[in-house]
């Protein structure tokens, strides 16, 4: 088998500096700003908001010619791609919806993530040829991130949607400063002393808290992630989730529509549950479509206070609480643990360390996991919403109730995702790979009906079975038609992190890399998302385009062409089990070539193992 160039080939890409506006009123403290001329109220959440209604027809249309591309180029004989989504397209309906979405797992969930959205960004260098799978990204309607994969979802929006390849091959200008984990998120950037940097932290943290907000270690974790992801200098502090809404690309629909996914655990909760309330954070709205709340509130108002559903008339706005970071550490509050080890780095100010045992305090320890929010929901609709009698809202992490893949968004019927493009990067076995647990997990909470909005989820095996047939180091398809059924929810292609050209399995905890590394595993998840280019399987990028029209094909009554039928009868699991209990799962490197490991042995690295180790304990508490 022939192994591939190294990921990015070609060229270099040309930095882009465009950035997302710096427009909260007082850094990371929120403040007070003018109330619009309609005031901003809480929506019940009985259908799409009309934001994304309004959005969605200009990002159908600008999804249009990517596909013909995409299609065009997965040369599926026996059917003119062109003429069919033009035929889709005059007729006004039915075109395909594309979602990607990306795991948790912390800088591996990155970094893998990152590769798989380089090889379908259409921008990448040669991502257009042969066996490759450019401009599957421009022809996705949403970008859905958790945890770790949330990381990477923000940092590309808040840098006006940026690509993978501008920030990592970039030698000067602003996007080279970003994604340098060689410098620990423990010890801060580079040319930055430990004491500057964390004062800053300090002096961001103390103000919202001065302000009156409630705020944890998540607010740290938060201020620090935003150092390696937003803005390298000062954390970005006045850098909003909700100011991605007036991006150029994003308003002109020419970028997909970003979801971040955190949970939330109600008062006195200590172990979330199957049904937790599933909370979203997209440009224009925070809330969930779940029975537990079944309402959203505009984001960039969040801090304001809406008794009952709304502002009252001599009441304030407020701006500023959805900061970017935040709603990333939010979703990955899990690192909180990780951050606790600052007090192993020499030169730590003692003002932190007492600050942080503060924030500990005054949540508990068993809560050390939680990002406090204002509860904008507090007094609404108190039949249902869970969380009517309480001022603060508790997120966690977005994994914790193992759905380690952000797929809930993507199932709400409404949306009509035809579909998801699901890139695992967990860590599920003992050696660090994924099982499809994540898979599972939506599975079962698909099951128990929690929620009537959403499209059923595929049926899926159990992890055992994952495994023991290879289909946690391979794509699959889940929820194939057999010919007999009409599925209601998305086809779902899982693709699981694997060893392609680089033994990617670093452990979640890890909080530094060298360029050289992160470079490596970003190529690893390149060549996982196209297999090598196509030399694994050459007919890969038909089959991708055979599962971009799989539900089409169904809804127009179009013969399946015997290309996809080929492909379907390749990647569609078929049902077969095998539960029987696997031994230790360690692949080989799929590709020719020197088998190529991450080092893990650092010290910088703060014990990884140790650490998860403790999480996973916390977890199972």
């Amino acid at each position: 088998m022939t192994s591939v160039a190294s990921y990015p080939p070609g060229t270099q890409a040309s930095p882009l500096d465009q950035r997302a506006a710096p427009v909260a009123p007082d850094g990371y403290t929120p403040a007070r700003v003018s109330c619009p001329a309609n005031r901003p109220t809480i929506r019940a959440a009985t259908g799409l908001s009309r934001n994304e209604t309004d959005w969605l027809p200009l990002r159908t249309n600008n999804t249009v010619e990517a596909l013909k591309d995409v299609l065009s180029r997965a040369n599926i004989s026996g059917l003119d791609t062109g003429r069919y989504i033009d035929n889709l397209t005059n007729v006004g309906t039915g075109l395909p919806r594309v979602a990607i979405a990306i795991s948790g797992g912390g800088y591996r969930a990155l970094m893998n993530g990152a590769g798989a959205l380089a090889a379908f960004d259409n921008r990448s260098t040669n991502a257009t040829e042969a066996g490759h799978l450019g401009g599957l990204l421009q022809s996705a309607t949403y970008l859905s991130g958790l945890s770790g994969g949330s990381w990477l979802v923000g940092s590309l929006y808040v840098q006006n949607f940026t690509s993978v390849e501008s920030i990592s091959l970039a030698t000067d200008g602003f996007l080279s400063t970003l994604w340098q984990f060689d410098n620990s998120i423990i010890n801060g950037p580079s040319g930055q002393s430990v004491i500057s940097y964390y004062r800053q932290l300090f002096d961001d943290v103390d103000g919202k808290s001065n302000a009156g907000f409630n705020t944890t270690i998540t607010d740290y974790w938060g201020r620090a992630l935003s150092y390696q992801l937003v803005d390298p200098s000062d954390g970005g502090p006045a850098f909003t989730f909700s100011s991605i809404s007036n991006d150029s690309d994003f308003v002109n629909a020419q970028a997909p529509m970003p979801l971040i996914v955190a949970i939330e655990r109600t008062s006195g909760q200590l172990q979330i549950a199957s049904n937790s309330t599933i909370f979203e954070f997209n440009p224009w709205e925070m809330g969930s479509y779940d029975p537990g709340l079944e309402a959203f509130a505009p984001l960039q108002f969040v801090g304001s206070n809406f008794t009952n559903g709304s502002i009252p008339r001599d009441g304030e706005c407020i701006a500023g609480v959805d900061n970017a970071g935040f709603v990333m550490g939010t979703s990955s509050s899990l690192f909180n643990q990780a951050f606790l080890q600052i007090g192993r780095v020499e030169g730590v100010p003692e003002f932190l360390i007492r600050a942080i045992n503060e924030s500990l305090a005054n949540v508990g320890s068993e809560n050390r996991d939680i990002a406090n929010w204002p509860n904008p929901f507090f007094g609404y609709n108190a039949s249902v919403n869970v969380n009517a009698n309480t001022t603060v809202l508790a997120l966690v992490d977005g994994g914790e109730d193992l759905q380690n893949i952000p797929l809930h968004p993507l199932l709400l019927a409404e949306r009509e995702v035809d579909v998801v493009f699901a890139v695992d990067g967990s860590a599920d076995t003992e050696t660090l790979w994924p099982n499809g647990t994540s898979m599972v997990a939506t599975f079962n909470r698909s099951e128990a009906r929690v929620s009537s909005n959403d499209s059923r989820f595929p049926d899926v095996p159990d992890q055992n079975t994952f495994v023991n047939l290879g289909l946690n180091q391979r794509p699959t398809f889940f929820g194939c038609s057999n010919g007999s059924n009409t599925p209601s929810g998305p086809l779902i292609v899982y693709m699981p992190n694997a060893p392609y050209s680089f033994h990617s399995n670093v452990s979640t905890f890890d909080l530094e890399y060298s360029d050289a590394e992160r470079n490596q595993i970003i190529q690893n998840g390149y060549n996982m998302a196209t297999m090598g280019n196509g030399t694994v399987d050459p007919n890969w990028p038909t089959c991708v385009g055979c599962a971009i029209l799989s539900r089409s094909l169904i809804r127009t009554r179009t013969a399946v062409p015997a290309k996809c039928r080929d492909c379907f009868a390749r990647y569609c699991w078929n049902g077969t089990t095998n539960d029987s209990l696997p031994n230790t799962y360690e692949p080989a490197q799929i590709l020719e070539g020197s088998t190529q490991q991450a080092d893990s042995s650092s010290a910088a690295r703060l014990g990884g193992t140790l650490l998860l180790a403790v999480v996973a304990l916390m977890v199972a508490l």
